[in-house]
Order: structure tokens, then C-alpha cells, then sequence
């Protein structure tokens, strides 16, 4: 099903009504959502419009996370304007210069930007969290590592021990709880990270949530949109602990925390396909196979990979398209 990029009808009003009459609005980027984006032109003026139309979006909680960010100093787009009501938000344009084809262009560079990424999630460890924000609690856990059994398992014909699988959840995702919880932002990757004059720009945090901080490292140094090498993963989470002091529990937590979102993504990729019609998606899943093997291989994770061994062969492991047809 392709997305559907002809601006909303009440875009251009919109608009008028907060000074921007006569703009040009062209198609920037969809996403997995039903959010869409459109870049808007009037003389020398950029904007960005976000289409997150109701009911099936919500474009408050991005609106605040973003504020949020900005008090306190982070690169989050400006809000122009906004009609919560019919789900249209005008922010800042960051341009187009994200962090992904920056490295893809300059492979050296790698290591610097990452670290630069690295050096924002220590500054945002360093916050309360957002008053606010739901708790990445355990039952938010336990929900999302389910979507592996919910989709995935029953779209490639396999029948799996559902209830020992949340069983083994339940024997791991206590190191993933912390004392003190932070700002996540759930979408921290290359993809949503835009390099502009002050620094990293941040993009796609409106479903944040009040959690474990190794997790928006685990977005990041596991992208399931792209690989990233060992070696890097291993200098960041060095990097990020020496700034922090964070020890040995806090390397159980990112791994276990690798292991559940691998575990979510694989199960939303294949949703995003059999039942949103996004057929690009399970193409990823290898990817995050692998990453979610290599979590799986921490003695802090041993419940969760014997359920595996015991449920999912290896040669099952993979595209779920492609495994559908077998």
C-alpha cells in the first residue's frame, strides 16, 4: 500500500491562518505510522508540516516532548503552530543533512558522529524525566516482546509456547527496570538524528516514555535500518559508561533491553506487512535476527535463549515473507 502524499485538505488554510498564505507544500517523507510530512516553502521561509491525523494519531505528545527538549537545551524542532484538533503541527525545518548519509558518504566519520549521539544521551541521562510520561514498566515490556509471538511466529506457520515465552520474559526484564527513570525517546537511530549548524537535531520522540536509559542506546547502536559494527557498538558503550560510571548492571540492562526490542521490532515489521500492507519491512528482519541472537548470547538473557533454542530453529530466523512461502 503506498502512502498516500497528497496534502490534507485543510493544509492550505492551515497555513493562512498562521502567516504562511501562499506556501508551497511538497511531499517529504512518510513514515510506519499514519504521520506524514510535508516540507513547506514561502520566499526564503522553510517549514515542515506533520500531518498526524486523528484518530489515529496524536500529535500532543510530540508537541510536549519537543518543548520539553528545547527548556532544556536539546535540538528539537521549534513549534510554529498547531491544530491539535485535526492533527496538523508546523515546526522547524532541519534541512535535509541526516546523520545517515552523513556516514554513508564519510565512513570515517563514523565514529565522531556516534559519538556525538552518544554525548546527547548522556546529557539527557543527566534530567528527571519528563513529568508525565507513561512508565517503560515490565507489562510494557512483557506487551511489546509479545508482538514476536503475536505476528511473527504465526505468519511463518509456527506454533510456539506462548506462555513459556512470557515466563522467561518475566525471569529477565527485572534488570531492565530502573531506580531512577529517564526520558526515552524509543526511536533514537541514524534516521531521526539531522546534523544542523548547532548540532544534533532530534526528530521522532513523540512515544516516549519514562525508562531505562540504556534503551535509546540500543536504538541506536542496534538500528534495525542499517548495520552497525561491532567494533563501534563496543566504543560507544565504552564511551557512554566512562562518562556516566555506569557498571556492569547497566551492560545486563542494554542487553536485555537489545533482546526485547529486537524481539518488538521483528513482530511490528511483520505487522507493518500483513496487516498495514508495508511489504518493504520484512526485509529488515535478518538484520534485527541477528542482533537479537547476539543479545540473546549474554548469561543475563540464558531463560529467554533456551525458550528460543527450544521454539524457533535458527532456519526460521529471518524474512518472514520469505519464510511464509516455504
Amino acid at each position: 500500500m503506498a502512502i498516500d502524499m497528497i496534502p490534507p485538505a485543510g493544509a492550505a488554510a492551515f497555513l493562512a491562518a498562521n502567516g504562511w498564505a501562499g506556501a508551497e507544500i511538497s511531499p517529504l517523507a512518510g513514515d510506519a505510522s499514519f504521520r506524514r510530512y510535508f516540507r513547506v516553502r514561502l520566499g526564503e521561509r522553510r517549514g515542515v508540516l506533520m500531518d498526524a491525523p486523528p484518530p489515529h494519531e496524536d500529535p500532543r505528545p510530540f508537541i510536549a516532548v519537543a518543548r520539553w527538549l528545547g527548556e532544556r537545551g536539546f535540538f528539537a524542532p521549534a513549534i510554529h503552530a498547531a491544530d491539535e484538533a485535526v492533527g496538523l503541527v508546523l515546526i522547524e525545518d532541519f534541512g535535509d543533512a541526516r546523520m545517515r548519509e552523513a556516514i554513508e558518504r564519510d565512513p570515517d566519520a563514523a565514529m565522531r558522529l556516534y559519538g556525538a549521539a552518544i554525548d546527547v544521551l548522556v546529557a539527557l541521562r543527566g534530567h528527571e524525566a519528563m513529568a508525565g510520561l507513561r512508565p517503560y514498566d515490565l507489562a510494557e515490556l512483557q506487551r511489546e516482546a509479545g508482538l514476536l509471538t503475536e505476528w511473527y511466529c504465526p505468519a511463518i506457520g509456527l506454533e510456539v509456547d506462548a506462555a513459556g515465552y512470557r515466563a522467561a520474559w518475566d525471569k529477565v526484564l527485572a534488570r531492565a527496570i530502573p531506580e531512577r527513570p529517564v526520558t526515552v525517546l524509543r526511536d533514537y537511530h541514524v534516521e531521526n538524528l539531522m546534523l544542523i549548524p548547532a548540532g544534533l537535531g532530534l526528530l521522532d520522540f513523540q512515544d516516549a516514555l519514562a525508562g531505562h536509559s540504556a534503551y535509546d542506546l540500543v536504538s541506536l547502536l542496534q538500528d534495525a535500518r542499517r548495520d552497525v559494527e561491532p567494533s563501534i557498538e563496543e566504543a560507544m558503550l565504552a564511551r557512554y559508561r566512562a562518562a556516566t560510571g555506569e557498571g556492569e548492571a547497566f551492560l545486563d540492562a542494554y542487553h536485555v533491553l537489545g533482546a526485547q526490542r529486537n524481539a518488538k521490532i521483528v513482530g511490528i515489521f511483520t505487522r507493518l506487512w500483513k496487516r498495514d500492507g508495508k511489504p518493504r519491512y520484512p526485509a529488515l528482519c535478518p538484520r534485527v535476527w541477528a542482533y537479537l541472537e547476539r543479545d540473546l548470547s549474554y548469561p543475563a538473557l540464558a531463560p529467554v535463549a533456551a525458550w528460543f533454542d527450544a521454539n524457533i530453529p535458527p532456519e526460521l530466523r529471518g524474512d518472514p515473507m520469505v519464510l511464509s512461502g516455504r
